[in-house]
């Protein structure tokens, strides 16, 4: 029977492997990337604002850690194709690719501005395509690589307006739920696996003012009863990253308290 022969630990570390993270800088992307740290990896953190990465990357490098920090808007296919060249420069290899950067904006279904709705949909679904797929070349001709999408429990339905008014914000998730499958399904051939991470409601930068509001109608759908933490999804993305989930690809790991498993 084919598949890894590590010892259990082993199959979690991920030393000498490099590992991309996109929006990296603070919030979930910044609690992943320490995360991945954490197991071995070496790391470079991507967003928009570079100095937030550059700050992390210090940190990370304080313990040990290469890191360095790339400024990419994930939208933009130039600023995309840079990224992956300069890790590819830079570590030799681009083993892992965690696609966090991510963009919402709230406004009534009925009134929703398209402009928004179209840079939602960019960043959030267009942008992750096209740097997956640039990635997914270099992974080919390596003839492995893992590809983590972080979508969200916002692409499993729908919401009510007062919890969550964020109807571009829900669907580009939901879309990233299907592309996963189907990314999975179509390079599974090439060594390269393909899965998603759905987080339930974490307070962050984009979610905080939210959760704050209305967290007297969220965590009564949380069997759980309480919100995520800043350790939470360390092992998930670790899992995902590592040899130890080499029989698992097109899967979405729901990390949530429990909320999706409720009727």
């Amino acid at each position: 029977m084919e598949g890894n022969t590590l010892g259990v630990k082993d199959t979690f570390d991920l030393t000498g492997k490099t590992a991309v993270v996109t929006g990296g800088s603070i919030g979930l992307g910044a609690q992943m990337a320490a995360g991945l740290a954490e197991a071995g990896a070496n790391l470079v953190i991507a967003a928009r604002k570079v100095e937030r990465c550059v700050e992390l990357c210090a940190k990370l490098e304080e313990n040990g850690i290469r890191a360095i920090a790339v400024a990419c808007d994930v939208s933009d296919p130039v600023s995309c194709q840079n990224l992956v060249d300069i890790t590819v420069k830079e570590f030799g290899t681009l083993d892992i690719l965690v696609n966090n950067a991510g963009y919402t904006w709230g406004a009534d279904a009925m009134n929703y501005p398209m402009d928004k709705w179209q840079q939602v949909l960019d960043l959030n679904l267009t942008g992750l395509f096209q740097l997956s797929a640039m990635a997914a070349k270099v992974m080919k001709e390596q003839g492995r690589g893992k590809i983590i999408n972080i979508t969200s429990v916002a692409g499993t339905g729908g919401c009510l307006p007062e919890a969550q008014n964020t109807v571009a914000y829900n669907a580009s998730k939901a879309a990233v739920i299907t592309l996963t499958k189907d990314l999975a399904c179509k390079w599974a051939r090439h060594g390269i696996y393909v899965n998603a991470i759905g987080p339930g409601f974490f307070p962050t930068h984009m979610s905080g003012g939210l959760l704050e509001k209305n967290q007297h109608l969220v965590l009564p759908r949380v069997p759980l009863n309480r919100l995520g933490g800043d350790d939470d999804l360390k092992g998930a993305i670790v899992f995902l990253s590592s040899a130890a989930s080499d029989y698992v690809t097109g899967q979405i790991l729901f990390v949530d308290g429990g909320q999706t498993a409720m009727i």
